[in-house]
């Protein structure tokens, strides 16, 4: 049962990092805000958000399995996220407006 719990958050981590990703697109970012792309530094941000993210499922997938099982798994799972990530900016754009958040904060100064 913890397995589950593992895979299931890594599966959650593979959907965040790749709309990340895709938000630090200027074509996606567009698609999905209807504004002007953020600076430079919010499009770094998503980027290395997004990796972490990534590199996140990886380590949830190692925690549920033995390494070569939870390569695999996060393979799948890197596929899987990409597709789903494509076919929501195809038809419900506006489900991965929460991530751009994370490009416009306000930074205290």
């Amino acid at each position: 049962m913890v397995d589950v719990m593992w895979l299931l958050i890594a599966a959650v981590c593979a959907m965040a990092g790749m709309g990340m990703l895709a938000l630090s697109l200027e074509p996606h970012w567009r698609q999905v805000t209807a504004t002007p792309a953020p600076a430079s530094l919010g499009k770094t941000t998503l980027r290395v958000l997004g990796g972490i993210t990534l590199v996140g499922a990886l380590i949830f997938c190692l925690a549920a399995d033995h390494a070569t099982m939870a390569v695999l798994v996060w393979i799948m799972f890197l596929a899987a996220a990409a597709f789903t990530v494509g076919m929501l900016l195809t038809w419900f754009p506006a489900i991965l407006r929460p991530l751009s958040s994370l490009a416009t904060q306000k930074r205290p100064s």
